[in-house]
């Protein structure tokens, strides 16, 4: 199995390092970072997540920021220990709360302990947070969340709003709340992840929902629970369409192309009433996963015009559209574009009053970069770029240029319409009523729109 295992920041700093094996050389941290830091092959931007040094094989993931790495010798399943990385990742954030390089270095000593009772000589012992509660004693260092940066997509939770507390991000699992309580409190969150890909006059070609329904509960004595979706939801190709212009929260059947569960999950009546039952374990969980092929609405809209203004001249016009309701507001939108490689220069040009927009022009590159803070839904925004080139074009510009591709983060919104519909929680007295929180989340996987 695995020799090594290390997490590095993103300077190369070994911040945990464990040998299981001692069959690998004591320098493999170091050798690891120089790796991928000054990865060149194949003109390639970043180093692939497995790759061969001197008959070592490495493994690696990024989680906010850090590295989380290992070594063999052997000829393991890649796949395998990519998803050991993960799931350490997840174990840790479960323990500490809070996953960065400050809660690693105050809680060394509860990471090591979490580390030898996970791996045993390179072998997966288990990495359930429920299981490893019976033998891991120490209690973590709790980092004051208030003086964090924001990270990842999880952070939107945090952003000004009462309705949507950000304490599933960065509680830990086993601490008490000051005063030695636990606050009853249970989050779910159905996250999608969408591809989306345009042809050059806009139609859809490829659509596609990866999705998942995670949970992380608080509840003391873990109650039976039971979670309720869409009564019209089917499962299999039924042959027909959800593309529907009602928004996120409209009617419509929801036709999932499969989907599967949680091994804590009962579902003796989910063919009847799309109901499940389980008694969550500790820590985060993802109860349902599920896939859409079938078409939905797109949650922008993409129009990209190229004019040639002369033999070393362009200007490019990028229009954004989004085609969600006005209550909703999309964050963190990203707009890229390559461009000719002969591009020497680019101006930019925004519409009037545009704030928390931001342009760059990559000359490595040669890729036109568009950053929006946040879009509320109903608006339309233009980019106007003008391109100058080294040397006349001899061909199409348009064949020289794009895709574009987007990347955006859109809370309280799905783009399938799966809907957690009710979240019953077995009650142990007449007063007990814990905290429900249900959160949509939708992100961009590849979403890409050609010209």
């Amino acid at each position: 199995m695995i020799s090594q295992f290390f997490v590095l920041s993103q300077r190369g700093d070994n911040i945990v390092f464990r040998d299981y094996r001692g069959d690998v050389q004591k320098g493999s941290a170091e050798i690891f970072f120089r790796k991928v830091k000054f990865w060149k092959e194949d003109g390639e931007e970043e180093a692939p997540p497995v790759f061969n040094v001197d008959g070592v094989n490495y493994f690696h993931v990024k989680v906010v920021g850090l590295l989380f790495a290992a070594t063999t010798r052997s000829n393991v399943s890649p796949s395998l220990v990519l998803e050991l990385l993960q799931r350490i990742a997840r174990v840790t954030k479960d323990y500490l709360g809070i996953l960065n390089e400050d809660s690693l270095r105050k809680n060394f000593v509860l990471v090591y302990e979490l580390l030898d009772e996970v791996i045993d000589f390179g072998y997966v012992q288990t990495t359930s947070t429920e299981v490893l509660k019976a033998s891991v004693f120490n209690e973590p260092i709790l980092i004051d969340a208030g003086r964090l940066p924001t990270l990842g997509p999880a952070s939107i939770f945090m952003q000004g709003t009462k309705r949507m507390p950000g304490t599933a991000v960065t509680k830990s699992v086993v601490a008490n709340e000051p005063g030695g309580r636990k606050r009853e409190e249970i989050f779910v969150d159905i996250i999608e992840k969408i591809s989306v890909t345009f042809s050059s006059s806009g139609y859809i070609l490829t659509s596609e929902i990866d999705g998942t329904i995670q949970m992380k509960s608080y509840l003391t004595g873990n109650p039976e629970i039971r979670l309720a979706l869409n009564e019209d939801l089917s499962i299999g190709r039924g042959g027909r369409s959800i593309y529907d212009y009602g928004g996120s929260t409209g009617a419509g059947a929801v036709i999932l192309d499969d989907c599967n569960f949680h091994e804590s999950v009962h579902l003796d009546s989910f063919e009847v009433d799309r109901t499940m039952s389980l008694v969550p374990p500790d820590g985060e969980f993802p109860v349902m996963n599920y896939r859409i092929t079938q078409e939905f609405k797109p949650p922008f809209r993409v129009n990209t015009l190229i004019e040639e203004a002369g033999s070393l001249k362009a200007e490019v016009i990028l229009k954004i559209r989004a085609e969600f309701a006005s209550s909703i507001t999309a964050n963190a939108i990203a707009v890229q574009m390559p461009l000719p490689t002969y591009t020497s220069r680019v101006s930019f040009e925004l519409e009037p009053g545009a704030a928390g927009q931001t342009t760059d022009f990559k000359e490595s590159n040669k890729r036109l970069e568009w950053n929006l803070k946040k879009i509320v839904g109903g608006s339309e925004h233009t980019l106007r770029a003008k391109l100058t080139f080294s040397q006349e074009s001899h061909g199409n510009i348009t064949k020289e240029a794009g895709p574009v591709s987007m990347t955006f983060t859109i809370p309280m919104y799905n783009a399938s319409k799966l809907q957690v519909k009710y979240l019953q929680i077995a009650k142990k007295s007449k007063t007990y009523n814990p905290y429900r929180w249900v959160r949509y989340v939708t992100q961009a996987n590849s979403y890409v729109a050609r010209i």
